[in-house]
């Protein structure tokens, strides 16, 4: 039986009742820890309240079952605006001092919801859920749990104050469609480290709201470190919603492995918003299609396609213009790169200023496979090409190590005080 037409389980067949009065109890007490213990625990949807950590001992399986009656419809964020969707897994609005813990495992039954995504006969009205959605939320931890088969994003604070994300491990299937690890949208002060990333789409996505969120709300100050990403189509990606600005970004000693891209930055005209201070430092990738990309072309959904959009001629600046600017990165290895050793650009009408890059070293594999650096009008498959770089203001890059590109390891095109140093190997 598919999603859409099995029945809904037998409400003693699950646990969410017993699980929802223990977080209830419990937060009516002033907090205090629900344990899960060993065992498989088949549920719906669980609302997480102020000061109560859901613990997960060892041993246990949280499992969410695939039906969409046990996912209430909701107002929240989804994609970068506010759309009535089904209830994630676990979900908190509102809330502060929430804690999700533990060695157990929550799985959220994934594989019904792509096949129904997939399918338009049996595509559902409202968006799927997320795992772990955490909406205007102070004060919250995820720690150490190992989450798997997310129906749709994995961890997905919006519009938190004060997120903390370590020691988890996520894994999705390569091919699960929009299973994004984490994703801190219009967040402020979040540290996400030591966590194991492998999933269908972006690793690790920093966002900020589109042009249809209403309030345009930054995304600031968050630390990423001492995490390894695997397939994925970015390890560490800004955007592509980002209208309510991105900024003061630090990622530091991690290692991405077959992601698609490694450092990636999207965005297209209309969306506006400003990327700033962004610090990338000590960075391992292997078998990647291209390791640095930035991208203000990017065409992914319906509007996305819109002329303007790919229009590689200088168009007026307005509020819809996104602005990208201090952006460094230093001690990068890539090895085994396939497409591209970088794809760098800002606008015509609204350059990138402020790119530093040093001490990056690329090497492209024996057997590349041709691969689109990036998601853009006019862009087609490109094998062991050079770094590409266009429409820059004060770039400056530095002991630059280039391995077996098929021509030219740098082109530049309107960047007129480009400072560069390239050795080609």
């Amino acid at each position: 039986m598919t999603l859409l037409t099995a029945e809904a389980p037998a409400a003693g067949s699950l646990v969410t009742e017993q699980l929802q009065r223990e977080i209830d109890d419990a937060a009516a007490r002033g907090g205090g820890r629900v344990s899960v213990g060993p065992g498989v625990h088949r549920t719906g949807s669980l609302r997480l309240r102020s000061g109560v950590e859901l613990h997960l001992e060892a041993g246990a399986l949280l499992q969410f079952v695939a039906h969409p009656d046990l996912y209430p419809i909701v107002t929240a964020r989804w994609e970068g605006s506010p759309r009535e969707i089904h209830a994630p897994c676990l979900y908190a609005h509102g809330e502060r001092d929430v804690a999700v813990t533990g060695l157990g495992t929550i799985d959220g039954g994934g594989q019904a919801w792509w096949d129904a995504f997939r399918d338009p006969a049996t595509r559902l009205p409202n968006p799927r859920p997320t795992l772990i959605g955490l909406h205007e939320c102070e004060r919250v931890v995820v720690r150490d749990v190992s989450l798997r088969n997310s129906p749709a994003w994995t961890v997905h604070p919006a519009l938190c104050d004060q997120v903390t994300i370590s020691g988890i491990s996520i894994r999705n299937p390569a091919d699960s469609p929009n299973t994004d690890g984490i994703d801190p949208e219009s967040c402020r002060s979040v540290r996400i480290h030591d966590c194991h990333i492998d999933v269908g789409d972006d690793c690790i996505a920093v966002k900020a709201g589109t042009e249809h969120a209403g309030t345009q709300v930054a995304c600031e100050n968050i630390i990423i470190s001492h995490c390894t990403m695997v397939h994925g189509h970015g390890g560490v990606v800004l955007g592509s919603e980002m209208s309510g600005d991105v900024r003061n970004v630090v990622i530091t000693g991690c290692v991405f492995q077959s992601t698609d891209r490694g450092i990636r930055l999207k965005t297209r005209r209309g969306r506006g918003g400003v990327i700033e201070n962004l610090r990338v430092s000590n960075i391992v990738m292997d078998d990647v299609l291209c390791p640095i990309t930035v991208n203000p072309f990017y065409f992914c959904g319906e509007e996305g396609k819109l002329p303007h959009v790919g229009d590689r001629a200088a168009r007026t600046v307005d509020a819809g213009t996104p602005r990208i600017r201090g952006l460094h990165l230093a001690h990068l290895t890539a090895t085994r790169v396939h497409a591209s050793a970088g794809h760098v650009f800002g606008l015509p009408e609204a350059p990138l200023v402020d790119l530093a890059i040093e001490d990056l070293s690329v090497s492209f594999a024996a057997d590349a496979a041709p691969g689109t650096p990036e998601m853009a009008a006019g862009l087609g498959p490109v094998a062991r090409e050079g770094l590409r770089l266009g429409h820059l203001r004060g770039a400056h890059l530095a002991r630059i190590r280039v391995q077996g590109a098929a021509g030219e390891a740098l082109v530049a095109q309107d960047c007129p005080d480009l400072h560069a140093e390239v050795i080609e190997r």
